[in-house]
């Protein structure tokens, strides 16, 4: 049975009222690196890190080389810092890419990263699809890879050509590989939204009804804050703190009108920089809807509360990420016997009422979409009057 190559953690050790404590295990040794989090405790940790690994040798260019289990711990590490949410924790796409060096994890990762190359990144792709996963994901998930190599080469852990020669691996093409294919994403009916609002918690309730009235993306719903709203006139605006363009030196601003203002108001009453919509808020309010529904008189059986684990696993927290929000839809879509449906797909409802309303050009402004391509995949063109024209001479 080959021996496992992979790289010792960079872990961390909480301690009650003071600093956690980064540490690390090199051959079942425990050694403390230092503040967790902190510069000092990661730069230690790639010198152990360094001196633990056998030392790299000459690449084909001359200059020096990482192994793979090092490239990929180093870009772990960027990527936690530089995917993050408005919380501090890690981004979705910091999971993404943790979830596929999983199944390059699989084989030998103390191969020099030079030595990494497209047949190497086939079999990946090959286990991918094995597993199940969609052609369009595959794709990106292989991206992903490639592209922790061209950081690596930017980084000069490894030489430019391997990035170079990654890329000669072409994407999977629709009906010419053995990926699953996926349908194309619809709009949701209201009819299907108002069902599964009966199951929602209040909050999350508002947050779908706030969605689809405006159309904004799930990761500008979960981050409303009072301090973000421009209030001063009849139509309000919203200016994320993050947003999806925001790297790209894009500005987003949403529209606010009277209905929605309506579904806010009563989330306003709060610290500036709070945040609308908490779970913890949810959680609240769904155990005083217990307590009122309660038959047994409060003073008879158990008092209220005090079944409650002193230190349980999971809390309530300040902010719904946009995963905790797609999954409390999840579950309420089952509950309500209607086909599942994710809040992308709200966004999808929204755009196409506003084209056949106002127009593509209107859709893509509400969108925040710099190109009107990408609104046509968004907002699906209204067969009204095509039917009324075939209706007249068809």
């Amino acid at each position: 049975m080959p021996v496992s190559s992979r790289p010792p953690k960079y872990s961390r050790q909480k301690r009650s009222g003071q600093a956690d404590r980064a540490y690390t295990r090199i051959e079942g040794k425990k050694i403390y690196l230092g503040r967790y989090g902190s510069p000092e405790s990661r730069a230690k940790y790639r010198q152990l890190l360094n001196r633990d690994e056998s030392e790299p040798t000459e690449s084909r260019q001359g200059g020096a080389t990482a192994t793979l289990a090092m490239v990929m711990v180093a870009y772990l590490e960027h990527s936690e810092r530089y995917y993050r949410q408005p919380d501090g924790t890690p981004g979705r796409e910091y999971g993404l890419i943790r979830e596929v060096l999983r199944y390059v994890r699989k084989g030998d990762t103390s191969i020099e990263a030079a030595e990494f190359g497209p047949k190497r990144l086939k079999e990946i792709r090959q286990d991918l699809i094995e597993a199940g996963l969609s052609r369009i994901f595959i794709n990106k998930q292989v991206g992903r890879i490639v592209r922790m190599f061209k950081w690596a080469a930017s980084d000069e852990l490894i030489p430019g050509s391997v990035h170079t020669h990654l890329k000669t691996l072409e994407g999977l093409k629709r009906g010419r590989s053995d990926a699953r294919e996926t349908t194309p994403r619809r709009p949701v009916s209201d009819a299907d939204v108002e069902a599964t609002l009966k199951h929602l918690p209040q909050v999350v309730a508002d947050m779908v009804r706030l969605q689809r009235l405006t159309g904004m993306r799930g990761g500008e719903l979960v981050q409303i804050r009072p301090c973000d709203l421009d209030r001063s006139g009849k139509v309000w605006f919203y200016r994320p703190a993050r947003h999806k363009t925001q790297h790209q030196g894009r500005s987003r601003v949403v529209a606010i009108g009277p209905q929605s203002q309506k579904i806010l108001l009563s989330y306003l009453a709060r610290d500036e920089k709070m945040y609308c919509f908490r779970p913890c808020d949810s959680e609240e309010k769904r155990r005083a809807t217990k307590t009122a529904e309660r038959v047994i008189a409060l003073e008879q059986g158990n008092t209220p509360g005090s079944n409650r684990k002193e230190k349980p696993l999971r809390t309530a927290g300040e902010m719904y990420s946009v995963d905790s929000f797609r999954r409390a839809i999840s579950r309420a879509c089952k509950k309500a016997s209607v086909s599942p449906w994710s809040p992308h797909r709200l966004r999808h409802s929204s755009a196409t009422e506003i084209r056949r309303e106002f127009g593509l050009e209107a859709s893509q402004v509400v969108l925040g979409h710099s190109r009107a391509n990408v609104t046509e995949v968004y907002a699906e063109r209204d067969m009204t009057l095509a039917a009324k024209v075939a209706l007249k001479i068809g």
